[in-house]
């Protein structure tokens, strides 16, 4: 008798210890990854430090590793006639996650997708939705350079303004136009009944010598608020600005701190909420592919940043105009 209740347990025993190593196996058989063990990287076309786009960007990554838990990485610099090889090697290294920082990299990543199908590649800026591992993030910038016409058209004190682009792709062309012509409505308001803006572009992004020229010529011609988009580029515009003693509003990230007295406010583009919308989306599989993907001032990616030579009256009216923008108070296309 004795022998035969150690039979029944040893195979009572037998049962439980198979059901767990079954159990065991099951949940690494499910494929199922900890946000840590995902492959992601950012390209970016500049460096990290250039306190415009690229600085805007690299703070996405910052914010998901630090909040989210990711292992994020970054390459910056990369240039045009590198997208396509670098796209193909983390294609080739297995990341899940592949995001590049600018429209300018749309036409690369869609050459290269279809070699990945298990790589997302993910264009900030980008529109190219023609495949199913791409979703363009597309903020949408001209809501941004609403909120900082209503800025340059309060503090102008001549009505005219200068704006430097580096490239004039569609998504350039609409922002620059939503800032330009709000900008003048609201000083032409203020009894500016000559206002006007001056639009060029430069064809560069990193050429800082040349975006202070620019700057310079618009100043030649009566500007006294400057306006860039141009990463690096744009530097040199601030600096035409700072040498004339003009006003600056800065754009895509914080530029107050580069002289306070003359980038009077920035509106930044808090880019970190969008990445770690995006990179939680597609880890919860809740970013199907196939789709652009649009974000703006509704979802507070921009903000307004002001110093102490804003006053509390232009704040009320930037807030003023946000809120009527939210409610669907204003057609900002009908300015494109």
């Amino acid at each position: 008798m004795k022998k035969l209740i150690t039979v029944f347990l040893v195979l009572i025993l037998g049962m439980f210890l198979f059901a767990g190593a079954n159990s065991d196996s099951s949940a690494a058989d499910s494929g199922e990854k900890e946000i840590g063990d995902y492959k992601i990287v950012l390209i970016l076309p500049g460096q990290v430090n250039d306190q415009g786009w690229n600085a805007s960007n690299y703070a996405g990554v910052v914010t998901c590793n630090t909040e989210l838990g990711t292992n994020m990485e970054f390459v910056e610099n990369v240039q045009p006639a590198d997208f396509e090889s670098t796209f193909r090697e983390y294609g080739e290294r297995g990341y899940d996650i592949v995001m590049a920082a600018g429209s300018q990299f749309d036409e690369a990543a869609a050459r290269v997708a279809s070699s990945y199908p298990d790589t997302r590649y993910m264009i900030v800026n980008g529109t190219n939705a023609s495949l199913d591992n791409l979703s363009p993030l597309f903020p949408k910038e001209y809501e941004a350079s609403y909120i900082a016409g209503i800025i340059a058209g309060n503090i102008t004190q001549t009505g005219k303004f200068g704006m430097v682009g580096g490239e004039a792709n569609q998504a350039m062309v609409n922002l620059m136009a939503v800032y330009g012509k709000t900008a003048v409505e609201i000083a032409k308001e203020r009894g500016f009944a000559d206002a006007e803006y001056n639009l060029a572009y430069a064809n560069s992004w990193s050429n800082i010598a040349l975006g202070k020229q620019m700057g310079e010529v618009m100043i030649d011609d009566g500007a006294d608020v400057l306006f860039a988009y141009a990463n690096e580029l744009g530097l040199g515009t601030i600096n035409a600005a700072i040498e004339n003693g003009k006003y600056f509003v800065g754009y895509s990230s914080d530029q107050t701190t580069i002289d306070p007295e003359v980038v009077v406010a920035s509106v930044d583009f808090q880019f970190a909420n969008m990445y770690k919308w995006a990179i939680e989306s597609f880890v919860n599989g809740e970013l199907p592919g196939g789709k652009l993907y649009e974000v703006g001032i509704t979802e507070d990616i921009f903000v307004p940043i002001y110093t102490d030579n804003i006053s509390q009256e232009i704040k009320d009216a930037v807030s003023a105009a946000i809120d009527e923008y939210k409610a669907g108070g204003k057609d900002l296309k009908a300015l494109f």
